[in-house]
């Protein structure tokens, strides 16, 4: 595996990592304080072609690899994790799904806009009563001629307020369990589709999550992603892509944790002299970097899968569930080093535990990357 990025790698990084220092720091404690959507990051972002970055140029992409996603995510979620988590939705989830999945139809309709940040996009997948269980779909999809009728909730949507466009998950024939689900394309505005409140969160306070209803909302059957029937498999599948986001944007959490602890110890003196010179502060930040850098190289290794298009589930489930371990360690000792300041607002370090602990849930909580890791290898 060659582990030396390519020109477009380091650009794309310094252009990542410039926009994230330059435009995201300046206001992402104000935002997180307000829990104020980052509407005009966003839209900067898809200038810079960071909403679709693996969408072929010919819809309005960039054409990158997954390589250069999760360097553009580390460097994005390095200075805000809000930002990194609506970018990773709508590249992973929503870009990816329609590209790999959708007609031409609806890459015309859909993925142009989409990819160049003109609209946003959210993923409707969990359920009040179907998180982890992600095949015990309620909400239903019922077909009248050429419109699908749905009815049903939504939990826990990053971007559901703000997003465009929604892929939605919705059992067609409920009798056939997983095999019963089918993907739906839904547009903002239509009728029956409503946003729920806005959840008070722990942390990534500056992204939105909402619950979804849909009360007997008609959506054309053109808007439907594949055949009936095919929407757990497609949920499935983007779903692993979009973990090797996620582990992207813990990767980031980590390692401002790792910038934050390395400049305080520097600075911080006890004992009459900085407490970078004491052996219990040198161990803990040797132990946090060495932590990045595997968690780096899984999710490398997990991207590079992912380009070479070979089956890249275990990779990704691996990636996820240790750079989101990496990143609630690195977060409890940054706090630690800090001492009491790691405790106050003051300092970031107490944002980043909030920001981290989500990375250990969403797309798959850790205790499900455990049992796909375990099939990949048992089976």
């Amino acid at each position: 595996m060659n582990l030396d990025f390519t020109e477009t790698h380091t650009m794309i990084r310094d252009t990542a990592r410039k926009f994230a220092e330059d435009k995201l720091a300046v206001s992402s404690v104000e935002r997180d304080e307000k829990e104020e959507f980052p509407h005009e990051a966003i839209k900067e972002l898809g200038e810079l072609g960071f909403m679709g970055m693996m969408v072929p140029e010919e819809w309005g992409g960039s054409g990158l690899d997954t390589i250069s996603y999760v360097i553009a995510m580390e460097e994005i979620s390095r200075v805000d994790a809000s930002v990194g988590v609506i970018m990773s939705v709508n590249n992973s989830l929503v870009c990816w799904g329609i590209n790999h999945f959708g007609t031409d139809a609806q890459k015309k309709e859909y993925l142009r806009d989409l990819a160049t940040g003109k609209k946003l996009g959210a993923f409707a997948l969990s359920e009040p009563e179907a998180g982890s269980d992600a095949s015990n779909q309620r909400t239903t999809a019922t077909r009248r001629g050429d419109v699908y009728l749905l009815n049903g909730t939504k939990n826990w949507i990053t971007n559901g307020s703000t997003a465009d466009v929604v892929l939605v998950m919705a059992a067609t024939d409920p009798s056939k369990g997983p095999k019963g689900i089918s993907t739906f394309i839904v547009e903002k505005g239509t009728p029956g589709f409503s946003t729920g409140k806005k959840e008070k969160k722990l942390g990534i306070r500056s992204s939105d999550t909402v619950s979804l209803l849909f009360e007997d909302c008609p959506v054309p059957a053109a808007n439907r992603i594949g055949e009936e029937g095919d929407g757990f498999k497609f949920a499935m599948k983007t779903l692993e892509g979009g973990r090797i986001g996620i582990a992207a944007q813990a990767l980031g959490i980590a390692q401002a944790c790792l910038d934050a602890s390395v400049n305080y110890a520097k600075q911080r003196k006890a004992f009459d002299r900085p407490i970078a010179e004491l052996q219990a502060i040198q161990f803990k930040i040797a132990d946090m970097s060495t932590n990045i850098e595997a968690a780096r190289m899984l999710i490398l290794k997990a991207a590079a899968t992912k380009d070479a298009g070979q089956p890249f589930g275990a990779e990704a489930a691996m990636a996820k569930l240790f750079a989101s371990r990496v990143a609630v360690q690195s977060a409890l000792e940054a706090i630690q080093i800090h001492g009491g300041y790691g405790y106050v607002r003051e300092y970031l370090v107490e944002r980043y535990l909030r920001d981290a602990k989500i990375t250990e849930i969403y797309e798959g909580t850790s205790e499900i990357q455990h049992v796909i890791i375990a099939r990949s290898l048992l089976r």
